[in-house]
């Protein structure tokens, strides 16, 4: 316990000092939130791949998921590299980054207010990021809450505010600057405490032979290429956490940021490989859970009868990874965390100070004042987002189903089309984004699973652009 306390105390120490001393060199908005537009690609192929995983994936989904799916949850692994970060870098990045310069834009708000010439669009994009962004935020409070209460014996509030406080005030104090630089940081943790979580299990397995022997004993399905849940759901998870990057703010703003277009070559090779090795680890550690927990063993984990998923994957881990390395695997998830909640503070922040004060507010408002308010924003979402996650109003992957699928379902079909074809209108634009998040929550409202609901709602908007912007441009709004 000692060891955790002064490894943790130490990386919170390095957090507070990357921050303050970058934060002195935080002078502008630009600074703040785009880091002056000229990171480099190492930097941002770790801030991208940091943004993308956090506790959501290592607590919830590779518990949840690993125990329900089996082995099959591994498509997800394989969707999560190869059209999350390699699909999104080679097709997108380069046209992001070109499109941000010549529409001399800073968020995604007012690119679908330029490119459309819409101000209801800039209007129902900020209002949508910093709404439907509370609730992913709360999910990663949530997991990485449970992860303290489990290593340091705290209960769950006390663990949920020392999260929020530290995430409030290291962002405030420094922005995306000090953000790109922990995040790499953060990245060497992650892929360190992913090579002690891979050995851990394999060695309690007897390796992946043995695993698949034992897990086929349970039910042959889990080792089939589709796990016993079906094909729908699995792709619905596929399909969410995979495609709903091409339009995800806070993963695109990487793009804006971004230095040129030979960092975007260079960055699209490392953070796939970094996705790939993360995202694999993740999903196939937490699909040997059912080889260690059980109601008999662990009751506390599975309350009448029922595994809490959220609580699988930090007990699974206390039983695979040595004591004395236990600290890699709390750093390796509080790291993917802090990065996951920086990015997502940044954008909310930016979509009420940026696009809403700013846009519609007082435009004029000076430089100076829009840095203190994106800062002022960014604790008072970090406040909205603990006190959700206090409430813990569903599973890590229900809350965040339905925040990525309503995001998804808002920005894929005016952001996609609109960086890909000069075809689409205004007219398609507006009706994609409010039918897509209009069905997303529509079925989700009527009980669907919320990753099912997602994925509806962004196939929809990604269909309706094309279709209805055949009708004549006039306006509609």
């Amino acid at each position: 316990m000692i060891l955790k306390i002064a490894a943790l105390a130490a990386y919170v120490s390095i957090i507070f000092y990357i921050a303050v001393t970058r934060g002195k060199k935080t002078r502008s908005f630009n600074d703040f939130f785009l880091g002056g537009g000229a990171i480099g690609p190492w930097m941002t192929a770790f801030t991208y791949g940091a943004a993308y995983f956090s506790a959501v994936l290592f607590i919830g989904f590779a518990g949840k998921i690993g125990w329900g799916f089996g082995y099959s949850g591994l498509w997800i692994a394989v969707g999560n590299a190869f059209l999350g970060v390699l699909g999104v870098w080679w097709i997108m990045g380069a046209r992001i980054k070109k499109t941000a310069g010549e529409l001399k834009i800073a968020t995604m708000a007012e690119y679908l207010e330029r490119r459309y010439d819409s101000r209801f669009l800039k209007l129902f994009a900020s209002v949508s990021i910093f709404v439907f962004f509370i609730p992913y935020s709360a999910a990663v409070f949530i997991g990485l809450s449970t992860l303290f209460k489990r290593n340091f014996g705290l209960d769950y509030v006390p663990a949920l505010l020392f999260m929020g406080v530290l995430t409030a005030v290291y962002l405030v104090l420094g922005g995306y600057k000090s953000m790109t630089m922990m995040d790499v940081m953060f990245g060497i943790l992650m892929l360190v405490g992913g090579g002690v979580m891979l050995i851990g299990v394999l060695s309690k397995t007897g390796g992946i032979a043995a695993a698949t022997t034992g897990l086929n004993a349970i039910n042959p399905k889990l080792t089939a290429a589709v796990g016993p849940p079906g094909l729908w759901p699995l792709f619905s998870l596929v399909f969410l956490t995979s495609v709903a990057p091409f339009g995800m703010p806070q993963l695109v703003q990487k793009f804006y940021a971004v230095k040129d277009k030979r960092s975007i070559r260079i960055g699209m090779i490392v953070s796939t490989a970094f996705a790939l090795v993360l995202s694999t680890i993740a999903y196939f550690t937490g699909s040997v859970a059912r080889l260690f927990l059980s109601p008999e063993a662990v009751p506390a984990v599975f309350p009448g009868g029922k595994p809490d998923f959220d609580a699988l994957m930090p007990e699974l881990l206390s039983r695979i990874v040595p004591e004395g390395l236990s600290i890699l695997i709390l750093l390796l998830i509080l790291s993917a965390s802090m990065s996951t909640l920086a990015a997502l503070v940044l954008i909310s922040s930016s979509a009420v100070a940026k696009d809403f004060y700013a846009g519609f507010i007082n435009p004029q408002v000076s430089d100076r004042t829009l840095m203190t308010l994106m800062r002022v924003f960014s604790a008072a979402f970090v406040f909205v987002s603990v006190v959700l996650a206090y409430f813990r109003p569903a599973t890590i992957v229900s809350i965040l189903g339905i925040s990525w699928g309503a995001i998804g379902s808002v920005f894929l079909g005016p952001f996609v089309w609109g960086i890909l074809s000069k075809k689409v209108n205004r007219n398609g634009a507006i009706i994609s984004s409010v039918l897509g998040l209009a069905v997303c929550l529509f079925l989700y409202l009527r009980g669907m699973a919320s990753p099912e609901a997602g994925t509806i709602g962004m196939l929809v908007s990604l269909a309706a652009n094309p279709i209805f912007s055949l009708i004549p441009a006039k306006r509609i709004e």
